[in-house]
């Protein structure tokens, strides 16, 4: 997917984990989750994986898979928004 010059690579992998949507100029994570990020372990795992990402210079977006259904429109204007950041950055 690109917009505006952006790129996005689906399921890429970056570093020891594979992101769901990674846009490597924005240094944007996107993170589309389902029901089993809500479990403990997932959480726990989830932590990690942010930590990571952040600590790499990533920021980590999560949204629920119920969440992008229902309001992609939303997530998607919360994305360009970022994109927008980063392209005058």
């Amino acid at each position: 997917m690109k917009h505006d010059g952006f790129h996005f690579r689906r399921q890429c992998p970056i570093g020891p984990y594979v992101a769901d949507f990674l846009c490597y100029s924005a240094r944007i994570v996107v993170e589309v989750d389902g029901s089993q990020h809500g479990a403990e372990a997932g959480l726990a795992h989830d932590e990690k994986r942010d930590a990571w990402f952040e600590a790499n210079g990533y920021r980590v977006l999560r949204y629920w898979n119920d969440d992008v259904r229902k309001n992609v429109e939303g997530v998607a204007e919360t994305i360009l928004s970022l994109l927008n950041e980063a392209k005058t950055s």
